[in-house]
């Protein structure tokens, strides 16, 4: 058997991609929410690949075009004509790491993320709150690139639950500079392409999303029950080769 190399613990599809890591084609996937919707909430459990998910939605948005060789949606993209590969303005957050029980933590996070993105695109700095932050930013990506914004939000809940029982006094103040700071997302429609998040909280239960109600929960949909993990015919057909010579090793038979 040619030696494949596995993606264990990997969570960036660029990466992946681009040193020929074993993927399993979830691009049907983003595909279809891609085309069908504005905002979306996903729950899974830690380790389910949510990470690697959004990553995905994150090369496919900024017209990444050659690391969906041979995938799923490569053809359907270049359908599109002179539309395929459009590159939009992405802020992606990443929120699985981060110092979230000291006092300035999730403020930092976010802040950095702004910064990463105004220097990406040589935009205009205004000295304002995180959250007229957040707003000008995607008004001037919009304004200045013609293509509304994509916003993708990685373990939104992760600066929550790891202060809950340790730090429940910051756990509160992330939780209100969390309800500020997404809000701004409910108003800017016209300027925003696509919305993501995922968690493992259901954010129904978390009272940062009051004011965001136009997030569609796909958490429970049967159309999208195998959009993250391994699912056991993607098992059997993706790590045939690696079943096989596991079932050698061990002198299993059928």
């Amino acid at each position: 058997m040619e030696d494949r190399i596995l993606p264990v613990g990997k969570q960036n599809f660029r990466e992946i991609r681009q040193n020929g890591y074993v993927y399993v084609d979830k691009t049907r996937y983003v595909w279809e929410l891609a085309r069908t919707g504005l905002s979306y909430f996903l729950s899974r459990p830690r380790r389910f690949g949510k990470s690697l998910l959004v990553s995905t939605f994150e090369s496919y948005f900024s017209g990444e075009k050659d690391l969906f060789k041979g995938l799923y949606i490569e053809e359907k993209e270049n359908a599109r004509g002179e539309d395929a590969w459009t590159e939009y303005p992405v802020i992606p957050f990443y929120l699985s790491g981060g110092q979230f029980n000291e006092p300035y933590g999730l403020k930092n996070k976010l802040s950095q993320t702004l910064n990463s993105v105004q220097e990406k695109y040589g935009l205009e700095y205004l000295d304002s709150d995180l959250s007229s932050r957040f707003s000008d930013i995607i008004k001037q990506l919009y304004e200045k690139t013609g293509h509304k914004v994509v916003v993708l939000v990685d373990e939104y809940d992760k600066p929550l639950l790891s202060t809950m029982i340790t730090n429940p006094e910051q756990e509160e103040k992330n939780r209100e500079l969390y309800k500020g700071f997404f809000s701004v997302l409910k108003d800017m429609d016209g300027y925003l392409r696509f919305v993501f998040f995922t968690g493992v909280t259901k954010f129904t239960k978390v009272s940062i999303f009051s004011d965001l109600n136009q997030l569609s929960d796909i958490s429970m949909d049967d159309e999208y029950s195998g959009i993250c993990g391994i699912t056991e015919d993607e098992m059997s057909s993706e790590f045939k080769p690696e079943i096989e010579a596991l079932a050698k090793t061990q002198e299993i038979h059928d």
